[in-house]
């Protein structure tokens, strides 16, 4: 076989998805981390550093709203019950509702705000008004987490705010997002509001592809420091729901377009096997470490690295051509060598 119809093969076997610019600066992230599931059979459909320990951020109100739901569903706690805020409720870091002390907001205004603005003040309070302390609530998220089989998360706040032994692992929240979804179906359209409307203002949700992505519904979104970009989000194509949890994000803008590719193309696959084709979301992804040297040498020719600290809108460099870089190489031909040796002519890992 020559060389271009070796290549040509390649690209097949990529399922002709270019890789964007971005996509090196983000899979390359320290602190990335990615999984993406079938929420009806809980295949996991594609995984990156998974179980690797990560800080959730706000994520974590995914897991204080869902014990404020048992509370709930057990009688114990009411949605025209009064919270109160106290004085470490109200010494709370940004994001936050802001609420003086002494002063309260009722547990279903405290569900839409914790759900939309992702409120640390408002997360706190329920904290206290459930356990009496935020650390005796972050000990039962906990306990909570290893009944849900949550094994690689630890909880030490109920907002998400930074604490160094406060972690997580994609997977740990894709199981919680699953167990969000089957447990409290009639809470969960709280993660899809676009806006809640709290005492005649419009609260905006930070989960931006609940307005950009069609069939996206939910669930949360977070951001620290530490933790980089976070996203846990459910959609609904066809009647099949996915999953996708992307953790460590350089960017708010990139990891939104990831979580996006990932449910897009977690759609397409299962589209696909309906009609017997036997594709996976890795092989669509052409991630850059997947493709040889060659090509990578091809493509850095025309396209210009963007940096993983660069946050500006980069849809617009989306996609590089593959295609014209294998053939490019294919005209040009490709020493044994670099095929066989150390250069690298199979994906890496």
């Amino acid at each position: 076989m020559s060389i271009k119809a070796l290549a040509r093969c390649l690209v097949m076997l990529l399922a002709l998805l270019a890789p964007s610019a971005f996509a090196a600066s983000l899979y390359s992230a320290p602190r990335y981390a990615a999984i993406l599931i079938d929420n009806a059979t809980g295949e996991v459909l594609y995984a990156r550093r998974a179980d690797e320990t990560r800080y959730p951020a706000s994520i974590t109100k995914v897991m204080t709203l869902y014990v404020a739901f048992e509370e709930i569903a057990a009688g114990r706690l009411g949605l025209d019950d009064n919270i109160r805020i106290s004085r470490h409720a109200y010494n709370q870091a940004p994001s936050k509702l802001g609420l003086r002390v002494g002063a309260t907001i009722s547990m279903r205004d405290a569900i839409g705000v914790m759900a939309t603005k992702s409120a640390n003040d408002i997360a706190v309070a329920v904290a206290e008004h459930i356990s009496g302390s935020e650390s005796a609530f972050s000990a039962r998220m906990t306990a909570t987490a290893r009944r849900l089989g949550m094994m690689g998360s630890v909880f030490y706040n109920a907002s998400g705010l930074p604490n160094p032994d406060h972690t997580t692992t994609a997977r740990d929240i894709a199981i919680l997002s699953r167990a969000m979804l089957r447990d409290f179906p009639d809470f969960y359209p709280a993660f899809s509001q676009a806006h809640y409307q709290y005492r005649g203002q419009a609260v905006a949700n930070h989960n931006h592809l609940l307005r950009t992505m069609p069939g996206v519904d939910g669930i949360k979104t977070g951001f620290t420091n530490a933790a980089g970009f976070t996203l846990a989000a459910s959609a609904v194509r066809d009647g099949r729901r996915l999953v996708a949890v992307v953790l460590g994000g350089p960017s708010r803008l990139g990891r939104d377009n990831n979580v996006e590719d990932l449910l897009s193309i977690g759609f397409d696959v299962l589209a696909a096997r309906g009609q017997g084709q036997n594709f996976t979301v890795a092989s669509r992804f052409a991630e850059p470490d997947d493709l040889p040297d060659a090509v990578m040498d091809v493509l850095a020719g025309d396209v210009a690295a963007i940096d993983g600290e660069v946050q500006q809108p980069v849809r617009a460099v989306q996609q590089v051509d593959v295609a014209s870089a294998i053939s490019t190489l294919g005209e040009t031909g490709l020493s044994a060598p670099r095929l066989a040796g150390g250069g690298g002519g199979l994906p890496r890992r």
